[in-house]
């Protein structure tokens, strides 16, 4: 079995520990990458997808802090509109910095909680 990368041992500590602690609340899970940052909320128990922002399809974003506040607050008024109020951060493997945090604080001004 070949090693895991850093990366991937720590998204798989961050989730782990994420499942003892959700008590059936839905994940904001955020990925990033070099040119976007993707933000999703899932309900675990049902496999669903509940609502999703990112910042493909809008031109002149990208991979940038402002770009990361704008899909914060798109988020929030998706899972509002969904109903959903409460979630757990599922940071992945990303360190809580820079456009993740941006993210997520974006996400708690917008009326979600966690």
């Amino acid at each position: 079995m070949a090693k895991l990368s850093l990366f991937e041992r720590r998204r798989r500590r961050v989730r782990t520990a994420l499942r003892s602690r959700a008590g059936g609340k839905p994940r904001l899970s955020v990925h990033r990458t070099g040119k976007h940052i993707y933000a999703q909320i899932i309900d675990d128990a049902a496999g669903k997808t509940v609502a999703a922002a990112s910042t493909l399809g809008v031109k002149g974003s990208g991979a940038n802090v402002d770009a990361a506040k704008k899909v914060g607050s798109d988020i929030a008024a998706a899972a509002k509109k969904a109903g959903v109020t409460t979630v757990v951060f599922d940071r992945g493997g990303f360190l809580f910095h820079g456009r993740v945090k941006a993210l997520a604080d974006a996400a708690r001004e917008g009326g979600l909680e966690f």
